[in-house]
């Protein structure tokens, strides 16, 4: 720095203020000695008295080493300049290499961990779809074993149904009638609820000898002491009183309906005067000309006394009375009907003659009529002596099933 120094102080002239050596001329004897690379440190010039002419020119000549140590010295400034700003572009492209790097490195770290993240997910994936192989894997098995089950089972139900095809081919072939067999069976059945529930012996018997048709289409014969069997059932029911229990019950409740209208037995109690005053009223014209037709046989006809006693009256609650019991052994002759009591029935209406006879107008020909009916219905024999079972329905019954079970027996033990 000193000497940096000095030379800057010992160039400067007064014309050039900026510190720049003014240009000299070189003379033409001497030769300008070339000044080394690096000054040394101990080499100082020596300073000599300034003389005349050749004192100028020696000072010339020594000025020159220092113009290109100068030079020199600025090469070097510059050089160190550029060297300075060589390092610190270094420095700053280092330190932008560095981010570039720590960024690269992050989304690297940020890369290689999403990457991990996935791979993690992958190899979960992977083994919830091994464990999903697996159980389908078991599953497979599972739906082999009960396809095995049911192929197996297939091949039995087919074997089964062939079989039974078989034996429908059979039936079809040798008793292809057999159907008439469960008819009749159907029509015996239906002939005893005709008999025991309904008492109904005319249908109960055209049942029967329905079924004794059915049987008769079949042309088998098996079935001939099944038939026998009918001919007899048929025959005891054709022995039963026919009369028709629910028509005689229909009759007695007609009569009921009339008892109502029949005329009783009675006449007009005498009583004391009767009022000679006509009535003032256009519908009671018959009842005046009654009085008008009594005033004059009063005026005209004398009436005798006698001693005969009088029969009583009969009022009107023993009127209401006698009709009363007459519906009552009606009711009961009709009870008796439904029930097949025949002594109970006849009592009855023995009983309900003996009210007609006794407490109405036999002369009425309503009352005749109706005592005429009710003689009738004492000659009507209500009596039943129904049998307590048919002879064909045990035989028929088990024929039915001897057939279903040769029929069906051999796919039952097959099953």
């Amino acid at each position: 720095m000193a000497d940096n120094k000095h030379q800057t102080q010992g160039n400067s002239t007064p014309g050039n203020k900026s510190g720049t050596p003014a240009p000299e001329t070189k003379p033409a004897t001497a030769s300008t000695p070339v000044p080394d690379d690096k000054p040394t440190a101990k080499t100082k010039p020596t300073a000599t008295p300034p003389t005349g002419g050749r004192s100028g020119a020696a000072k010339s000549t020594r000025r020159n080493p220092r113009s290109s140590t100068k030079g020199l010295w600025l090469v070097v400034i510059i050089i160190f300049l550029l060297v300075l700003a060589l390092a610190g572009a270094g420095y700053w492209y280092w330190q932008q290499q560095g981010a570039q790097r720590a960024q690269i490195n992050a989304q690297l770290n940020e890369h290689q961990q999403a990457q991990l993240d996935r791979l993690k997910t992958v190899e979960q994936q992977n083994r919830e779809l091994q464990q999903q192989l697996a159980q389908l894997d078991e599953s497979r098995q599972q739906l082999t074993s009960v396809v095995e089950q049911l192929s197996s089972k297939t091949q039995q139900i087919q074997r089964q149904s062939q079989q039974a095809l078989a034996e429908l081919d059979n039936i079809e072939g040798k008793r292809p009638s057999d159907w008439l067999l469960a008819e009749a069976d159907y029509l015996v059945r239906m002939a005893g609820r005709k008999v025991w529930l309904e008492k109904d012996i005319r249908t109960a018997t055209m049942l029967l000898q329905n079924a004794d048709t059915r049987l008769s289409e079949l042309a088998d014969p098996s079935v001939i002491p099944v038939r026998e069997l009918l001919a007899k059932d048929i025959q005891t029911l054709r022995q039963i009183n026919p009369v028709s229990r629910t028509s005689v019950a229909l009759a007695v409740s007609g009569m009921l309906a009339q008892v109502d209208n029949l005329p009783l037995d009675t006449f007009e109690q005498p009583g004391g005067e009767q009022s000679s005053e006509l009535s003032d009223s256009i519908d009671e014209w018959q009842q005046n000309l009654k009085q008008v037709w009594r005033n004059i046989v009063d005026d005209f006809i004398s009436v005798s006394r006698t001693d005969t006693p009088i029969e009583p009256v009969m009022s009107q609650q023993q009127q209401w009375l006698n009709r009363e019991q007459l519906k009552l052994q009606l009711m009961q002759a009709q009870s008796a009907a439904v029930g097949a009591q025949q002594t109970l029935y006849e009592q009855s209406l023995q009983n309900a003659l003996k009210q007609l006879i006794n407490n109405y107008d036999i002369e009425d020909a309503a009352v005749k009529g109706f005592v005429d009916s009710v003689q009738n219905l004492l000659e009507t024999d209500v009596s039943q002596q129904l049998p307590e079972s048919l002879q064909s329905t045990q035989p028929l019954q088990r024929l039915l099933e001897q057939r279903v079970q040769g029929a069906f027996g051999q796919g039952d033990r097959a099953s």
